[in-house]
């Protein structure tokens, strides 16, 4: 799907500049896609979840604040990430991934609960599954996005001044 613009519309047939090499201007609302791509990068990385959360490293946030990142702005824990294509979505696909990603996520936490240690979501049975996942959507997003997958997930601050500064 094609988001339609004005004729003077900067987004048209082009992707704009980049901020850490993440395309800002290119998606209607790139600081919800930001946020969404921040959460599941977190959620996508076992290593970075035993380097970081379980080890209790400042500057991340934990399990909770990352759910609360994927859905806080695009209520995906209440309707499909279908709704929105064009505007934080490229396409279905991303959308069907990051959808497959909320539900395994949440059902997670919803049998574990919200302010459960971060051990309680890593040793959980369906963890592995949700991290397949988290990462599935996350790749597909990066390469979108034109970035690699790979690198290490951003600090919250990095995060907030990238999506207020653009």
């Amino acid at each position: 799907m094609t988001v339609q613009g004005s004729e003077n519309s900067s987004r048209r047939g082009r992707r704009s500049s980049t901020m850490g090499g993440m395309p800002v201007n290119d998606m209607p609302w790139w600081r919800w896609r930001s946020n969404v791509r921040s959460a599941l990068h977190m959620l996508s990385d076992p290593a970075f979840q035993r380097d970081v959360w379980l080890a209790g490293v400042e500057g991340y946030g934990d399990v909770t604040d990352a759910v609360y990142r994927l859905v806080e702005d695009t209520w995906l824990d209440n309707w499909s990430a279908e709704k929105y294509v064009g505007t934080i979505f490229r396409d279905s696909q991303e959308a069907a991934l990051v959808d497959t990603a909320v539900l395994r996520v949440l059902r997670i936490m919803h049998q574990v609960g919200p302010d459960a240690p971060v051990a309680a979501y890593l040793d959980h049975h369906a963890w592995p599954e949700a991290v397949r996942a988290a990462r599935d959507a996350h790749v597909r997003l990066a390469a979108s996005d034109g970035e690699d997958p790979d690198t290490p997930p951003r600090t919250l601050e990095v995060l907030r001044i990238l999506t207020r500064s653009a």
